[in-house]
């Protein structure tokens, strides 16, 4: 069926029959855009009006579907042509629109996956189940546009869709896990403890530490090497004061005011604000805290505080010898001879240069022994 040679038939018999393209659209009540969308080779016009259409141009079905009169020798023959290609036809115009309604469908699955990750938090359950949701609508749409392949090839490619889309998922997840340290979405088991969730996902498990406080850190296990019993916990955030973060502020000198204004920063207490200054003649270090001391110490987490600011400015600033801590309750006071002889295994910690490894056994894993921190606190800070 030739929809150019149809247009211009009807353009041919509307001219014949002294019409414009607006008199006919009339006559029919139709739009005269549809008219001149017909002429143009762009469409055919709808068999609820054909036979209307005919009688206003004084042609036959047959002769409009020709797109030219036909004789009677071969009107019989044209006949039957025609009601093969209108059958044709209507079956191609069937299955374009069913495409065209299978890939509207492939890419509302797609929206779905992606307001479910802009949207939702990572921690949400709603954000993994609106991805699935979505992925399994976009395969059925993806199916439904090979629907005239093979069964056995409509069926694996279906499958190898879903599978590329949900390793692909898997992979994007994983990616914002690790770039931006936060709980993965496909979690296939989340288990909640007194200080910490673990996620357990099929690339790696995340430890959500002091969640839900100032200081809440994460943990991601690549390797799955860590277990609950082993994993590194510290009261404060360790992202951002852990040794591996505030190593890059060692000094030889106290007086470098960005240097040491970014090391204390780093270090527990300053969420609650604060200001500091530098005797550089009698080498010592004031930091006036912008809060209550007696506020901040539950679970002795002031005292914990204290001994880790004290260890970790005197271990990164070489020639430092006196700090005191300001609140406006109390005043603390600290001296670097006091650290050496009370706090147990200083020496291991500045040994030549800072071990890491050693920092973090005796300094941070001993913040969670309470005893510890209360023995030695009141050996060594003079209030």
């Amino acid at each position: 069926m030739n929809q150019e040679k149809i247009g211009k038939f009807i353009a041919e018999q509307r001219k014949e029959q002294k019409l414009t393209q607006e008199e006919l659209a009339e006559k029919l009540g139709i739009t005269y855009k549809a008219v001149s969308k017909w002429e143009c080779g762009k469409g055919l016009p709808d068999a609820s009006i054909m036979i209307e259409l005919c009688e206003i141009l004084n042609i036959s079905v047959n002769d409009l579907l020709s797109g030219e009169r036909i004789d009677k020798e071969n009107y019989q023959k044209k006949l039957e042509e025609n009601i093969i290609d209108t059958i044709d036809y209507s079956n191609k115009k069937v299955l374009k629109k069913n495409k065209l309604i299978f890939k509207m469908l492939m890419f509302f699955g797609l929206g779905i996956i992606f307001i479910a990750f802009t949207i939702y938090p990572t921690d949400s359950s709603w954000g993994s189940i609106h991805s699935a949701v979505g992925l399994i609508i976009s395969t059925v749409g993806f199916m439904g546009i090979n629907k005239n392949q093979t069964i056995f090839k409509k069926v694996f490619l279906s499958i190898s869709y879903f599978l590329v889309g949900f390793i692909l998922l898997l992979s994007i997840d994983y990616a914002n896990v690790i770039i931006n340290k936060v709980p993965p979405r496909f979690s296939y088991l989340i288990k909640t403890t007194d200080n910490m969730i673990i996620y357990k996902s099929p690339f790696c498990n995340v430890y959500r530490i002091n969640r839900n406080t100032k200081n809440e850190y994460y943990i991601v296990d690549t390797k799955k090497e860590y277990k609950e019993d082993n994993i590194p916990i510290t009261p404060f955030n360790r992202d951002k004061s852990g040794i591996e973060s505030i190593i890059k502020f060692k000094n030889k000198y106290v007086g470098n005011n960005s240097n040491d204004s970014l090391l204390i920063d780093h270090l527990p207490l300053a969420e609650y604000g604060y200001v500091f200054e530098i005797d550089s003649v009698n080498l010592s270090l004031t930091i006036d805290y912008h809060i209550t001391d007696w506020y901040v110490n539950e679970n002795h987490y002031l005292e914990k505080a204290l001994l880790y600011n004290s260890v970790s400015i005197f271990a990164l600033i070489d020639n430092v010898e006196q700090i005191t801590f300001n609140f406006s309750g109390n005043t603390y006071t600290v001296s670097r001879k006091q650290i050496k002889e009370l706090y147990p295994n200083f020496k291991d910690i500045v040994d030549k240069d800072i071990n890491q490894n050693n920092f973090n056994k005796y300094l941070e894993n001993k913040m969670n022994d309470n005893d510890f921190v209360e023995n030695t606190f009141k050996k060594i800070f003079v209030n």
